[in-house]
């Protein structure tokens, strides 16, 4: 930026012959002087602007639980860079943050489940942004069994129908040969709310499994079971439930100490959920996104993929001229931010970093972002 300065003036020289000059002179001098006091506020005030604190801005966003830990995670960090930008974030389930963001209460949505053609022509508009991945684990409370259960697509199909009713079953007891299996009955801990979690579960199922009958989506018809709300409310009650097994994100699970069952893949191989197993799925599965952003990315093959793995998605407006600019612009910059540096915080939460080519997918789609029609990236 270019500053004026306005030198010193000249005493103007005495005498009566100036007195008209003079006035005429002072008056061009002074001209001069206002105009450039002028230009320095002004370019003081663009200073200030394009320099100066942040434009305040109050963000209120909700939905998916599955990706809430490294999302409060985020909305802390960037709240450190950018104290000016307040960013509210409810684990409320897909479903409530879809409903959210169609009413225009949530400026964005986190939703584990991308939405359907039949909601997208009635909520146009809409951009689906992949914000981080994960695993799905088959988590249980079975006294003296600790992580490794081998587990089948068909046995947990059986067991989330209630075809499969004790832990000794011949069906869990045949792939599991150095487990000593208690004669417990299984209670199932299933989801209550509408959930991206159940719909990466069941469009597992769906796809692995040839007796599983319940189709898949953010709620199904479940014949047996509890209910609990959110992948929190799935782990505490399976604590509290001897014979329990429950579908949740790898986490929620890891973090609660709650034993987990390895998973057979496409290639016959049990697999361990682990953030390397995950990360496998999801580059195995990235490739797809750059055709489709919301494909269907479970069960992919590879060595040592974990089959129950999937992306999450920030869902948004492309068009944001109904909300105030300042929070317009807030909303890019920290979705932007969030498939950027907000990665490294990533894999100390148990989720993979994006794969390189689904960050160029999550750039192009934030890209189309406009206020007024003008790019606010």
């Amino acid at each position: 930026m270019h500053i004026l300065y306005i030198s010193k003036l000249k005493s103007l020289p005495k005498g009566k012959n100036m007195s008209l000059s003079g006035s005429k002179g002072i008056s061009k001098i002074l001209g001069i002087g206002i105009v450039a006091v002028v230009l320095v506020a002004a370019g003081l005030i663009y200073y200030t602007q394009s320099m100066g604190a942040e434009q305040p801005a109050t963000i209120t966003a909700g939905g998916a639980s599955f990706p809430y830990p490294l999302i409060s995670k985020w909305v802390s960090e960037y709240n450190k860079l950018h104290p000016a930008v307040q960013i509210t974030y409810q684990s409320v389930g897909s479903g409530a943050g879809q409903n959210g963001l169609f009413a225009k209460t949530f400026d964005f949505a986190g939703s584990d489940a991308p939405l359907k053609d039949s909601q997208m022509e009635q909520n146009p508009g809409i951009l689906h942004i992949p914000e981080t991945g994960g695993g799905i684990v088959v988590a249980y409370n079975i006294p003296n069994i600790g992580s490794g259960m081998n587990l089948t697509a068909d046995v947990i199909a059986k067991i989330f129908q209630g075809n499969i009713t004790k832990w000794n079953a011949p069906e869990i007891a045949a792939i599991n040969p150095a487990l000593t299996l208690p004669d417990l009955n299984i209670v199932v801990i299933r989801r209550s709310d509408s959930s991206g979690t159940t719909n990466g579960f069941t469009s597992y199922l769906k796809n692995a499994s040839s007796v599983w009958i319940l189709g898949s989506g953010t709620t199904v018809n479940w014949p047996v079971g509890i209910g609990a709300s959110g992948n929190s409310g799935v782990a505490s009650t399976l604590q509290q439930t001897p014979g329990g097994v429950g579908y949740l994100e790898f986490f929620y699970a890891k973090n609660n100490s709650i034993p987990y069952a390895k998973v057979m893949n496409r290639n016959g191989q049990f697999v361990e959920p682990t953030l390397t197993s995950i990360s496998r799925a999801l580059g195995a599965a990235a490739p797809l996104l750059s055709s489709d952003v919301r494909a269907s990315v479970v069960n992919m093959p590879g060595d040592g993929v974990y089959p129950i793995s999937v992306f999450t998605y920030i869902l948004v407006y492309k068009d944001l001229s109904y909300m105030p600019e300042a929070k317009a612009k807030a909303v890019a910059n920290f979705l932007w931010w969030i498939i950027h540096d907000g990665q490294s915080y990533s894999e100390s939460l148990l989720y993979p970093r994006l794969p390189s080519s689904v960050v160029t997918v999550a750039e192009a789609n934030l890209k189309q972002l406009t206020y007024n029609g003008r790019p606010l990236l």
